[in-house]
């Protein structure tokens, strides 16, 4: 499943090419993905600018002159195209601009969503209401973390991939972060100390400005919107390298987690 990092380097695609521009078409070409796509989806955006593009936990926003702004996810499966050779059976929306750039959502498995809210309320959709602050924002501190964590008896692992703790984190990242600050996936999220945390606070922008510098890692069907893959796989410090040597010289393991593989060092992270 793309992750924040992924998110970010499609937003950052797909702004070079939509930012400033008219959508003179916009054609669903089917009525919904995972969940129903807006019936006057082509009716509200056809015609309208695009007057700027951004991300919240793992969405995308496409805000337009109208009052209203797409938001995206890509589900399992899903990425954009930007003027692809060809239209096929999974690309399920059409966005053309008046400088005649076509932007394809293509998602073979269609467990993403696209869905219209008003610019003045994106704040108010429902899955953002329950997620906590970004980590590469202001609000996301050592400080704010351990409120978060507070009496928690969940692993640290399952307490990060809590869209409610911290938005946007995914299983690769939080593996990469872990290992990164020292931390055990297993220990429990209470009961870590605030100078952990503040390590690990560090860790996870670390990890996600280099992941997002990489654009991205490319796993099964992600790539980016240019149709270059993301690279940040080959900085990868543990994840999908088990039995291989961690920095530290320890061997490096998986076990699985509530049906997610979860890579770390045990020599190195307690």
């Amino acid at each position: 499943m793309p992750e924040l990092p992924e998110v970010e380097t499609t937003v950052a695609g797909l702004r070079s090419v939509l930012e400033g521009s008219v959508l003179t078409r916009v054609e669903p070409r089917r009525a919904d993905l995972r969940f129903p796509i807006p019936a006057d989806l082509r009716q509200r955006l056809t015609g309208a600018r695009v007057t700027g593009l951004s991300r919240r936990a793992k969405y995308g926003l496409v805000e337009t002159d109208r009052g209203d702004t797409l938001i995206f996810h890509l589900g399992m499966s899903g990425r954009w195209r930007i003027d692809p050779a060809e239209i096929g059976a999974h690309d399920h929306l059409l966005l053309e601009t008046e400088g005649g750039r076509l932007l394809s959502l293509n998602d073979p498995r269609r467990f993403g969503s696209l869905d219209l809210v008003r610019s003045d309320a994106w704040a108010d959709y429902a899955p953002f209401t329950r997620m906590g602050p970004e980590p590469l924002g202001p609000d996301f501190s050592a400080d704010a973390l351990a409120r978060a964590l507070e009496g928690k008896a969940a692993s640290i692992k399952s307490a990060l991939l809590d869209q409610r703790v911290v938005a946007g984190l995914g299983n690769i990242y939080v593996c990469e972060a872990l290992n990164m600050a020292g931390i055990a996936p297993t220990r429990p999220a209470g009961r870590i100390g605030r100078a952990r945390l503040i390590l690990l606070v560090d860790a996870i922008r670390q990890v996600l400005t280099a992941a997002i510098a990489a654009g991205g890692s490319t796993l099964r069907d992600y790539a980016r919107p240019d149709g270059e893959l993301g690279y940040f796989s080959k900085q990868w410090r543990v994840y999908g390298r088990e039995g291989e040597s961690c920095a530290c010289g320890g061997a490096i393991r998986r076990r699985t987690d509530g049906g997610r593989s979860t890579f770390y060092c045990p020599r190195c992270q307690k």
